[in-house]
C-alpha cells in the first residue's frame, strides 16, 4: 500500500493530533509552574501532566486552574 492512496484530510488530522499530544501538555506545564498553589499541589499537577498523556492536561486546565492561588 502506497501514501498516495492516504487522503491529505487523514494527514492533517494526524498532524493536529500529534501537535496537541506535544503542545497541550507543554502549556499546561509553563501554566503550572509560572502559578502558585496550596501545598504540593504544583507537584500533583505536574506528575499528572507528564504521566496521562493527553487527559492529564484537559484534567488541569477544567478542574487545576481553578484551584490556583491568587
Amino acid at each position: 500500500m502506497s501514501l498516495s492512496f492516504v487522503s491529505p484530510i487523514a494527514i492533517i488530522l494526524v498532524i493536529l493530533i500529534i501537535a496537541m499530544i506535544v503542545v497541550l501538555p507543554l502549556f499546561a506545564i509553563v501554566s503550572i509552574l509560572k502559578n502558585d498553589f496550596k501545598n504540593n499541589d504544583k507537584l500533583i499537577w505536574v506528575l499528572v501532566t507528564l504521566l496521562i498523556p493527553f487527559f492529564g492536561p484537559i484534567l488541569y486546565f477544567v478542574i487545576g486552574r481553578k484551584k490556583r492561588l491568587q
